[in-house]
């Protein structure tokens, strides 16, 4: 089940919450628990015991590594902890990943290839696996007290708001709200706006250009021509981040009617001035996992310039490959982390020097160029890709003209999107502030733009237009 359908919209969800208001607050935590593996085993059936699973084992490792504290074997819980995450996301989502490439390496010498029955990825593994180690490694540093009760760790890394597709929620930051907790009219209210948001920038703009983004994705590369090539990239480019950010908008409204207070997952990252900027301002709930848990305890910048360089190669590369299986995502991190060593060196202060808007627009060709690399199925299909970018497209606008896949809707969708991505808008929204009959009329303005965007988005996916599920690849 996915937030952007009808069943969630007009079924689950108001059973959810009227079921949540009308029950005493001692049994809320059992009901959202309860609704949230219903939520998951709607799509994932037998899979949600593998979550059940992964939250008792790490239950089990908190209390283990607590009871260890001060005794010379302190550290083994955790690591063995670490190893029991890690294992169920190798057996899930990189075991076929290493078996095709221990085969093409066997075929060297000759050797019978490796026989592997192909396996379902169960969706979100990859977050929750992330949150229940948090969890874990925050209690080993003391940063989090550990949970006795189970039912409670699980509704930590079971809450359906951002169980399938984040943000990142560390449990130190909801281990008070989980056991003490209120919803206040007005943080309904807030949580509704803030989900319509989401639900607007996933349904109108999202879902629009990924028909185009799709549409050129799927051309055999012999048909590629330039001008089709970039109008593909920049639809995806825009279809990812109003994705990603709409389901986080979605799961922070979410999270605010229940009580729960999220962290903030996007933060206007296509006008950064540097790719570290980009980074402190894109997915932030991973971006700030990989910092506290693997850069900073690998070494982090305290070394020499080429222990840090290596620290953060080596973490973006693991970056790469905890979005996908296959050596294009490994690939796209090596190239973002390629650039963060660049600007932590010369290079960085000379584009310091440079005009904002010209910082902005290698930003811009620098993510957008990896933005290929992610969403392209080989490497193959990658390096044709790049070189249509650049020109050298064997495809004939004769025959594949742009005007058959930049319809009127998807470039309505690119031009509100090329402004929705940044804080002109809210800056906007500001301004008007300052005149006493626009402050006066603004809320009633406001709901009626909510009521709108929600209108639309029901009667858009009530005719099943096309809603991708971005996250079915992570």
């Amino acid at each position: 089940m996915v937030f952007s359908s009808i069943v969630f919209l007009f079924l689950f969800l108001p059973v959810v919450l009227s079921a949540y208001f009308l029950c005493p607050r001692a049994a809320r935590n059992y009901l959202l628990l309860a609704a949230s593996l219903f939520f998951y085993a709607w799509g994932e059936t037998t899979f949600v015991f593998v979550m059940v699973g992964s939250i008792a084992l790490n239950y089990v490792f908190g209390l283990w590594i607590d009871r260890a504290r001060g005794t010379q074997y302190a550290r083994l819980p955790l690591v063995l902890g670490i190893l029991v995450n890690l294992e169920l996301l190798a057996l899930y989502k990189y075991s076929t990943f290493f078996i095709d490439n221990l085969n093409y390496f066997l075929g060297f010498f000759g050797a019978a290839p490796l026989m592997l029955e192909g396996r379902h990825l169960p969706i979100g593994i990859s977050f929750f696996t992330f949150q229940a180690m948090s969890y874990i490694i925050d209690v080993y540093r003391e940063a989090a007290r550990p949970q006795r009760n189970p039912f409670n760790l699980a509704l930590y890394i079971a809450l359906f708001p951002q169980l399938i597709a984040g943000p990142i929620v560390r449990y130190q930051q909801i281990a008070t709200e989980i056991l003490e907790r209120q919803s206040r009219a007005h943080d309904v209210v807030e949580g509704i706006k803030r989900f319509i948001i989401g639900l607007g920038k996933k349904v109108l703009i999202a879902n629009t250009v990924a028909l185009g983004a799709d549409q050129v994705f799927a051309l055999p590369p012999n048909e590629l021509t330039t001008p089709l090539a970039w109008f593909g990239i920049v639809c995806y480019t825009l279809q990812i981040y109003f994705d990603f950010s709409g389901y986080s908008d979605m799961a922070i409204g979410l999270g605010r009617i229940f009580g729960f207070h999220f962290l903030e997952n996007f933060q206007w990252p296509y006008i950064a001035q540097s790719i570290q900027d980009f980074w402190r301002r894109w997915h932030i709930s991973l971006s700030s996992w990989f910092r506290d848990y693997l850069y900073i305890p690998l070494g982090g910048s305290r070394g020499t310039a080429g222990r840090t360089a290596f620290n953060l190669v080596t973490v973006f590369f693991l970056c790469g490959l905890w979005h996908g299986a296959a050596w294009n995502f490994a690939l796209w991190g090596l190239f973002h982390g390629g650039f963060l060593v660049l600007e932590r060196g010369p290079f960085g202060t000379w584009l310091r020097r440079w005009p904002r808007p010209l910082r902005h627009a290698y930003v811009l060709l620098v993510v957008i160029v990896g933005w290929v690399l992610f969403r392209v199925t080989s490497l193959a299909a990658g390096k044709a890709y790049l070189l249509a970018l650049v020109g050298f497209a064997e495809g004939s606008s004769l025959v594949r003209p742009l005007a058959l896949y930049g319809t009127a809707d998807i470039l309505m969708a690119l031009a509100v999107g090329c402004v929705a991505a940044t804080p002109v808008l809210p800056r906007l929204r500001e301004l008007t502030l300052t005149h006493p009959t626009l402050q006066s009329a603004r809320p009633y303005v406001a709901y009626v733009g909510y009521f709108i965007v929600l209108y639309t988005c029901a009667v858009l996916l009530s005719a099943q237009t096309y809603n991708p599920f971005i996250y079915f690849r992570f």
